[in-house]
């Protein structure tokens, strides 16, 4: 049973997205919360992020929506280093600040600023470690910075069991053909 989850994936200019309302950020939540859903019916109590941009706010904004039908699950935003969001953008900053007010947990694996790569593989060693599995927003065919944790949980699991669900582009085809069939009135 996973009580621990793990959810990363792109950063939104990975995905050709350059803004927070883009339509397609819509079909990426909805990707995320059909993946969830059934992990909290089954006693899911904490969603870990590392809050970056992208998959990674998405998902917690769908761990917002989710609490009020589930109001046990938990959202633990964990760094890898304070302050990432300094160099942001503005609108970008509100952003990691909503979702900052509204996490039950918030912390960073290394106690200073930002000062080198190592600090992105501490942090995806610490998720891995500290999760019971990991929902990753990651196509095989799309090379990007879900890469390095991928190949990580997959090494993981070679010693140890560790679910690992991607949701790939496909996933994301057949969410749009869903949200399309249900609007169509016949």
């Amino acid at each position: 049973m996973i009580k621990v989850l793990a959810i990363s994936g792109y950063k939104p200019f990975e995905l050709g997205i350059f803004k927070k309302d883009h339509p397609s950020v819509l079909f990426i939540k909805a990707a995320i919360k059909k993946s969830l859903i059934p992990l909290v019916e089954e006693g899911l109590e904490w969603v870990l992020i590392s809050g970056q941009l992208g998959v990674e706010l998405w998902a917690a904004e769908v761990i917002f929506d989710l609490q009020l039908d589930f109001p046990d699950i938990k959202l633990a935003v964990i760094t890898p280093f304070l302050d990432q969001e300094a160099s942001w953008n503005e609108n970008n900053k509100e952003w990691y600040e909503s979702v900052l007010a509204q996490a039950d947990f918030i912390d960073s694996v290394t106690k200073k600023g930002y000062e080198k790569p190592w600090q992105f593989r501490l942090k995806n060693q610490f998720f891995i470690e500290k999760s019971d599995g990991l929902l990753l927003l990651y196509d095989q065919e799309k090379e990007g910075s879900p890469k390095y944790l991928y190949e990580l949980a997959v090494q993981y699991q070679k010693e140890n069991t560790y679910p690992l669900e991607l949701i790939t582009f496909y996933d994301l085809q057949m969410i749009v053909e869903e949200e399309q069939y249900k609007q169509t009135d016949f």
